[in-house]
């Protein structure tokens, strides 16, 4: 499929390069993101890292044979180490050099890692994160998926607050039931969804849903008939221009006797709660793909969240960008608070659809 120019950039923001689990003591691996490669590796002490992928020697890839030797990083071409802090601390002849690794500023928080990315006005990589993620809620998921959409991050995190879709696409009962609330880089949904239960009939689950920049969306949802509970991630990672791969997490936990037959249930019912997830996104998959990213949308009543998002993503985008441009129901331009745009309004942009 022939390439377009994407009409939404790179956001900055913390982004998931792969579960933990994935990267046990002693193991180095590869992951995209923004177009470029980000090497992974864990210490044999269990000290995690990210770096660019790139010896400051001669450019060797870190991700093509590097290997870990206790808590140093090796090189595979000419076997210069590296310390955790990226000093180089030798090579098999005693040779060292003064230049360091080209770290990047990586957490891990409930069973993922997440890198950071800073947008240009931010400064090199190395530097310190605008904004933290929220604390981990302690549990770590039961069950993954991950897949490739033909998309953005911002789409993918506009599906929280477009219920018109909810109800026409998936055909679920979902409705925002307060509205959303930004508080920084978060940015909180209410919404409630009303489904049935065996033995219980119709049944309303309050599901707030968490926005970390929009890199990373937390939902959780209780059903105390049942003293059941239900946390989902959704995870984007942009890996290139209009081309984003998202991982969903679930962990459902349902009361039984026994702690083996508990974590047996809890697994199965993850499962369960993760293909649902899918099926989700399997059904936005074909629409995100083949949809235009309007910069300015023509709202209708109900809708007002939807620019309200807008206006919060902005922040992630260099100043004077128009992602996140939003409209009122009645069409009128909104601006975001103290900032105005003089002249004609922006042309819409190409097809998000590579």
């Amino acid at each position: 499929m022939a390439e377009h120019s994407a009409p939404l950039p790179y956001p900055s923001g913390w982004f998931c390069v792969g579960r933990a689990r994935d990267l046990p003591p002693g193991r180095v691996r590869t992951a995209r993101l923004m177009g470029e490669d980000v090497v992974l590796y864990r210490t044999r002490r269990g000290a995690v890292r990210a770096i660019g992928p790139h010896c400051p020697h001669l450019g060797a890839h870190f991700g093509a044979g590097g290997r870990v030797r206790g808590e140093e990083l090796v090189c595979p071409f000419h076997g210069f180490a590296f310390a955790p802090d990226g000093s180089c601390t030798g090579s098999p002849n005693g040779t060292r050099f003064r230049g360091e690794l080209a770290r990047r500023r990586l957490v891990e928080r409930d069973g993922a890692l997440f890198v950071w990315r800073g947008g240009p006005e931010d400064g090199p990589d190395g530097a310190a994160p605008a904004w933290e993620l929220p604390p981990a809620v302690g549990v770590r998921p039961l069950a993954w998926w991950s897949g490739e959409l033909l998309s953005h991050p911002q789409e993918v995190m506009e599906n929280s607050v477009d219920f018109r879709h909810v109800a026409v696409l998936h055909g679920l009962d979902t409705r925002e039931s307060a509205p959303p609330e930004p508080d920084g880089p978060l940015f909180t949904v209410h919404q409630r969804t009303t489904t049935r239960f065996p033995g219980l009939g119709a049944v309303s689950l309050d599901q707030p849903v968490t926005l970390a920049g929009l890199g990373m969306m937390r939902l959780t949802a209780e059903l105390p008939d049942l003293g059941s509970s239900l946390l989902v991630w959704v995870l984007p990672t942009p890996l290139a221009p209009w081309r984003t791969l998202v991982r969903f997490a679930v962990t459902a936990t349902v009361p039984v006797p026994g702690v083996g037959a508990a974590r047996a249930v809890d697994r199965a019912a993850s499962w369960l709660a993760l293909q649902a997830s899918v099926r989700i996104i399997k059904q936005d998959r074909p629409v995100l793909a083949h949809k235009r990213y309007l910069a300015q949308p023509r709202l209708v009543p109900g809708e007002r969240s939807i620019g309200l998002f807008r206006r919060w993503a902005r922040q992630f985008y260099p100043e004077g960008s128009d992602a996140g441009t939003a409209v009122e129901p009645t069409g009128r331009t909104v601006e975001p608070t103290g900032g105005s745009r003089s002249g004609p309004p922006p042309a819409q942009g190409p097809s998000g659809r590579p």
